[in-house]
């Protein structure tokens, strides 16, 4: 069964590393670490829109669909945007944080061109970071669907019962019950009793089958209806597990 996972902390533990980072360079540089902390904070709500402007619609919009003439164009226009919001939050800085006085802030606060190196520089390490992932994303569900192919291949249940090996073809389980010690599967036929595991089970089974419960594990073909906690397979009525209503949903408003 393919899983699907994903970090929704990721992108906020990025930017909270840059926001720390850019606060120490700059605070080292003004000898303030504070001022520099608040100017890096009015600077990242520019350096944030800039990133996902430029990593989740140019690139996938343009570039990844070749319309380089249209992506080298809408990049120079977000650069000069975004150049231009910077030299308000410098406005500000120059009010606020300096008192009228660029002294105040430090060396590098007036320094445009730097400011905007420092921008794309974490926008380009964004991009970076963000299509490494999706590489190692992509790999992973490669992998799962190759995996999921092998076991289709297979079209069948290998396991012991009874000190013998049996093999029983997917189409033909209905449902696995796990009991106390063992687990029951539940075939067209018959019903088979086995030691294995059905966590063990559910790892070798394709993606035609769904956990429902921590007890029940269901072969959609033969899915006859299903409610918000109960799932009928063939004539026989499950309970969903609390725990597995939102995964059982998704799966089956997808199918």
């Amino acid at each position: 069964m393919i899983k699907k996972s994903s970090n929704p902390y990721y992108h906020i533990f990025y930017w909270i590393f840059v926001l720390l980072i850019l606060t120490l360079v700059f605070g080292l540089s003004w000898g303030n670490n504070v001022a520099a902390f608040f100017f890096i904070s009015m600077l990242l709500p520019i350096v944030l829109g800039t990133s996902y402007f430029f990593n989740y619609f140019l690139v996938p919009r343009y570039y990844m669909q070749k319309k380089y003439v249209r992506f080298g164009l809408y990049s120079f226009y977000t650069a000069v945007v975004s150049m231009y919001l910077e030299t308000i939050v410098l406005m500000f800085s120059f009010i606020y944080l300096g008192n009228f006085n660029f002294g105040n802030l430090g060396p590098n606060a007036s320094n445009t061109f730097l400011l905007a190196a420092l921008l794309y520089l974490m926008v380009f390490i964004g991009s970076f970071l963000l299509m490494s992932r999706q590489i190692r994303e992509k790999q992973q569900v490669i992998q799962e669907f190759l995996f999921e192919k092998e076991k289709l291949k297979q079209a069948y249940l290998e396991i012991i019962s009874n000190r013998k090996t049996i093999k029983i073809k997917f189409s033909d389980i209905k449902y696995i019950e796990s009991l106390a010690d063992y687990v029951h599967i539940h075939t067209s036929t018959e019903k088979i009793k086995t030691k294995e595991k059905i966590s063990s089970l559910e790892d070798i089974l394709p993606d035609s089958f769904l956990r429902i419960h921590r007890s029940f594990i269901i072969n959609k073909d033969w899915l006859k209806s299903f409610s918000y906690d109960h799932i009928l397979v063939d004539d026989i009525q499950l309970n969903i597990g609390r725990t597995y209503r939102k995964q059982v949903k998704e799966s089956l408003v997808v199918q």
